[in-house]
């Protein structure tokens, strides 16, 4: 290669497929589905797991609008919206879909902030049986600790298979295409979040995601007040001025199991409601943990589920062991870090004397290595100790009676506030 002697000047003769290429990079236009320019990363700011429907549910939907509210951890400018037919056994026809901010503490939005959502650049789109559906960002300014909400009309008849059971969350179906109408008639409340699992924002920060069972769901706590311990937690970080750039995102889902997918004995009430226990954690990690956008953190809290579950709500082959729990996860641990993430164990929260029949003293000496384990094993980047914070001190194996929701397993709103307190934020610093 000759390399230009000292001194001589660069020739500024210019190419023509050169000018050709810059006055074509001048006149064409970006898709619409570029990232706006100065984004630089996305941010989970809300999510919930998704599950399947036990065949008994027969929910569908033709010519209307859900109209769901969602609870952003974090804020930003511009923001994206993840809609789900993961579960669906047909395609999914989305007619029209919008977001906005909430006006008050119903169905209404602020007009101002209205939003078309489009998916590559179209606002009606079909999504393929067994799979998700991004966005392209929309400009709307939100705020962390605030309500979004999202109105997907669907013009077909549609099999309501893919949803999140139990967000504690109020939601309306409305008849028609009323996407944009600042407000609503109500022809019915949805019990349920469905085809909606995520939305991000703009930013550079980072996420961190809980994954758990019903415990991280929110299980018990006041329904539309968004006191879930992963919620009260995202209201700390935004206290701190060095953590306001963490988004939280939920990915709690009731019944969960770490090792076990929902498998109800034959003939027992089971079948009519363990489908909305979702797959084993070992299953969904991918999806549901890895795939959220700019996950930095992960704060596992599972197991009473795998101890308790069996012999009633899941066959007792399905019965596990310490080292059962253990081993799974350890491949939690390894899977986080090979992808960079860091990872927290939850110690078990005690459950004597529980309503659903968990507790035995086996199950209770299977509790206690566990968390034994996770406390000194320094396999976990961190050790976040919900057992201490939560137990009785008149008897360690029983909830601490102010933080019980009555049924001796869930933890009530204060308990939700104290589990998260004691996560230590220097873990996220």
């Amino acid at each position: 290669m000759a390399l230009r002697p000292p001194g001589q000047a660069v020739s500024r003769v210019r190419r023509p497929w050169a000018a050709l290429l810059l006055a074509l990079l001048v006149l064409v236009p970006f898709p619409a589905t570029a990232t706006p320019r100065g984004i630089g990363s996305w941010v989970g700011a809300w999510g919930t797991s998704p599950t399947t429907v036990p065949a008994s549910d027969t929910t569908s939907f033709e010519d209307q609008t859900l109209r769901q509210v969602v609870h952003l951890s974090v804020g930003g400018s511009t923001l994206r919206v993840r809609l789900s037919n993961e579960f669906g056994t047909e395609p999914l026809v989305v007619g029209e879909a919008r977001v906005a901010r909430r006006s008050g503490t119903g169905s209404a939005i602020e007009p101002r902030t209205d939003r078309r959502l489009t998916f590559g650049g179209r606002a009606s789109v079909t999504v393929a049986a067994g799979t998700p559906l991004l966005s392209d960002p929309v400009v709307l300014p939100v705020a962390a600790d605030s309500d979004l909400v999202v109105s997907i009309y669907l013009p077909q008849r549609t099999a309501g298979r893919t949803v999140h059971a139990f967000p504690y969350q109020d939601g309306w179906v409305a008849a028609g295409n009323v996407t944009s109408s600042a407000d609503i008639t109500p022809t019915g409340a949805l019990g349920k979040w469905h085809f909606l699992t995520g939305v991000s924002v703009a930013g550079r920060g980072e996420a961190v995601v809980a994954l758990g069972d019903s415990i991280t769901d929110g299980a018990e706590t006041t329904r539309n007040t968004n006191r879930r311990w992963p919620d009260q937690l995202a209201r700390r970080f935004q206290q701190d001025r060095g953590l306001r750039h963490l988004g939280v995102v939920n990915q709690g889902i009731s019944g969960n199991r770490l090792l076990h997918d929902p498998n109800p004995p034959a003939g027992t009430p089971a079948e009519g409601f363990a489908a909305h226990f979702g797959q084993a954690a070992l299953r969904r990690f991918d999806r549901d943990v890895l795939a959220q956008p700019g996950v930095g953190h992960v704060v596992v809290l599972l197991g009473v589920n795998d101890l308790g579950q069996a012999g009633s709500i899941a066959p007792p082959s399905e019965k596990v062991t310490a080292e059962d729990v253990i081993g799974g996860h350890r491949q939690l641990i390894a899977r986080a870090h090979a992808q960079g993430v860091r990872i927290y164990g939850g110690t078990i929260l005690p459950f004597k004397g529980d309503t659903f029949g968990f507790y035995s003293p086996e199950n209770e000496a299977a509790r206690q290595q566990v968390n034994q384990w996770i406390r000194t094993s320094g396999e976990y980047d961190g050790v976040i100790d919900f057992d201490r914070a939560m137990r009785d001190p008149a008897d360690a194996e029983r909830l601490r009676p102010a933080y019980d929701s009555g049924d001796h397993l869930h933890p009530n709103d204060a308990g939700m506030a104290a589990m998260a307190e004691a996560v230590p934020l220097r873990l996220f610093r």
